[in-house]
């Protein structure tokens, strides 16, 4: 019989709760990346402890050797069963997320917020293909609105809207909009693709839904915990990106860039747009994952299609 988690200090619960994780065979990737990480954020959650906690044993301030009381300790175990029984995201058990250092309130109404597109907006990479007269920024397929919150915190001079055809999607972001204050800055709008966004836009930031039906057939459970229709991009992954480079032209100003997440779909991209070029952006996870097009690039490419 498998042994619950256990232990009378936050660093023990820790250690046991990651061996109960890797033992149960859950799948990670929706904030963390490993049993341990995964164990830490659960077990300084549950306890009420902020999530950057120092951990380390031997270091003064650290909270892993802080005793924890065995009712606290029997609600810690509850969250790791509960964990492994549903199989839904951890972040889906705490209603929250982080993308680089911002906390966002998520539950099943919206996928978990886990763009490469966040890092681009926190470092500035995006701002060298930007205008000095970028006015305008539309996060396309937002989900819990956590792109286009943090674009407003990258650039305090611009609008953004947050678009997506899910109406509970939005009503997860308008939460986060109002959680950062940002409602006189952030507008909400319900549109299948660009059809009630048609701008023009500076900038258009999409991490569309694009698995493919085989990836999507094989997903961990944890990920079909997600609203599918977040998820599920057709037999190759492109049927939402098709109709949005088809579309985009038209509402993009002169100078606009589109910067668009495939995830791991590269070759499928390529296949599917083969004479379009595009620049592949740096990101923790590689070169592969984002790419941004510019608008002339587009239309050229529209063009030769034709």
């Amino acid at each position: 019989m498998t042994q619950a988690v256990h232990g009378a200090t936050v660093g023990a619960l820790i250690e046991s709760g990651a061996a109960r994780l890797a033992g149960a065979g859950v799948a990670f990737g929706h904030g963390t990346a490993n049993a341990r990480d995964e164990a830490a954020w659960l077990v300084l959650w549950r306890l009420g402890l902020p999530l950057d906690s120092v951990l380390d044993e031997d270091a003064p301030d650290s909270v892993s050797n802080r005793l924890v009381t065995p009712d606290n300790q029997a609600l810690v175990a509850t969250l790791f069963e509960e964990r492994i029984a549903t199989r839904k995201p951890a972040a889906y058990l705490t209603h929250e997320a982080w993308l680089v250092g911002v906390p966002f309130y998520v539950d099943e109404r919206a996928i978990v917020p886990r763009s490469f597109i966040a890092e681009l907006l926190a470092d500035g990479s995006i701002d060298d293909w930007l205008s000095d007269q970028t006015r305008s920024v539309l996060d396309l397929c937002t989900g819990n609105g956590s792109l286009a919150v943090l674009a407003a915190m990258a650039w305090p001079e611009v609008r953004v809207t947050g678009a997506d055809l899910s109406p509970d999607a939005l009503a997860v972001a308008r939460i986060n909009v109002e959680k950062h204050g940002l409602q006189q800055r952030v507008r909400l709008v319900q549109s299948d693709g660009l059809a009630q966004v048609p701008g023009p836009w500076d900038l258009i930031l999409c991490n569309p839904p694009y698995v493919n039906a085989h990836s999507m057939s094989e997903l961990p459970l944890e990920y079909r915990a997600e609203p599918e229709l977040a998820l599920a991009g057709g037999s190759d992954g492109m049927d939402f990106i098709r109709q949005l480079l088809a579309d985009a032209p038209a509402c993009m100003s002169e100078d606009a860039v589109l910067v668009l997440e495939i995830g791991n779909e590269r070759a499928h991209f390529e296949a599917a747009f083969a004479q379009l070029p595009v620049f592949w952006l740096e990101t923790s996870a590689g070169e592969d994952q984002v790419l941004l097009i510019t608008r002339a690039a587009l239309q050229a490419w529209a063009a030769a299609s034709g």
